[in-house]
């Protein structure tokens, strides 16, 4: 038998071999392939009808709605960074990853994930400003101001996972390495290494801890703040009215750590590696879908503008 060799470090002769998800029979692919097709279409159309709606339509230059292209653009991206993958891997079997293109998924893949938390973090204070300083709103949150804290937000996560990635890539693999994953997630990377795993591993969870509840921290005191003017309400339709400005929001944020929450859970418990596997695709793909539906259906100005958009009169 030929002894297969483990290279003394990140080396890009490496191939990395996608296993997918490896007790799902093949005569499955074909079923899971169109279902991932006509989510990842969703994902497009959905997204892609927001960005046209607010761009088009002057009644929503507003600091919300420029948060929510921010959002829909990360959604489009962090989507087209696995998705694609994934369709090849179950339509036409191809399994196969270069060194330099494996990392630069998982580079790109945690990088946008991550931006969402920090974009949700920035919507949050735009609500909070809106509902607890009303009066200053206009002074506070000034186009130049809204371009800062964007660029900020995409600035802070595209820096982060730099030195994960990095190490990572230093790590020693096989001349084929087997990631059981349908992407290069980064610890599906990191196990598929002959290396030791445990600092690596040390690395990523500590950077997902920092991405992860920092942002959901800041996210919960922007809310308390909001809640507490709220009540200070003395009509119950102006509290309805408050809140409505928010549930959208909401319903965004509980959707983005719901999935978060499965992934981590997925991982950590004892339970089949296909269950790990899904958790982490159901954190890629659930919110993106979840995303335009929920704008569409619960801001009646994104609605009325996209209406206008498919069905001109």
């Amino acid at each position: 038998m030929e002894t297969i060799t483990c290279n003394g470090s990140g080396d890009s002769s490496t191939i990395f071999y996608l296993m997918g998800i490896p007790s799902l029979p093949k005569c499955l692919f074909l079923p899971i392939f169109f279902v991932f097709f006509l989510l990842y279409m969703l994902i497009l159309m959905g997204n892609a009808l927001i960005l046209v709606a607010v761009v088009a339509k002057p009644s929503l230059h507003k600091p919300m709605y420029f948060f929510l292209i921010n959002l829909s653009t990360l959604d489009i991206l962090v989507t087209t960074t696995t998705v694609p993958k994934m369709l090849s891997l179950f339509l036409l079997g191809d399994h196969f990853l270069s060194f330099p293109a494996c990392f630069l998924q998982m580079y790109l893949f945690h990088s946008f994930s991550c931006s969402e938390a920090f974009i949700l973090v920035v919507m949050a204070y735009d609500r909070y400003v809106a509902i607890c300083c009303p009066l200053h709103y206009p002074v506070l949150m000034t186009p130049q101001t809204n371009a800062v804290l964007a660029t900020s937000a995409w600035l802070t996560v595209l820096l982060l996972p730099i030195p994960a990635v990095v190490r990572t890539s230093q790590m020693a693999f096989d001349s084929i390495a087997h990631i059981y994953h349908c992407f290069c997630d980064h610890l599906a990377v990191v196990q598929a290494s002959c290396s030791d795993t445990t600092p690596q591993t040390f690395m990523g969870f500590c950077i997902a801890m920092v991405v992860s509840f920092l942002p959901l921290l800041l996210v919960l005191l922007s809310y308390a703040h909001i809640l507490t003017s709220v009540l200070r309400i003395n009509s119950q339709e102006g509290r309805c009215k408050a809140f409505s400005t928010c549930s959208s929001h909401l319903l965004v944020v509980g959707t983005y750590y719901s999935s978060i929450a499965l992934a981590y859970v997925a991982y950590r418990a004892d339970l089949p590696l296909d269950f790990h596997i899904m958790g982490n695709v159901v954190f890629a793909i659930l919110t993106p879908v979840l995303n335009p539906l929920i704008y569409t259906l619960r801001n009646k100005d994104v609605k009325a503008a996209i209406t206008k958009i498919a069905c001109p009169q």
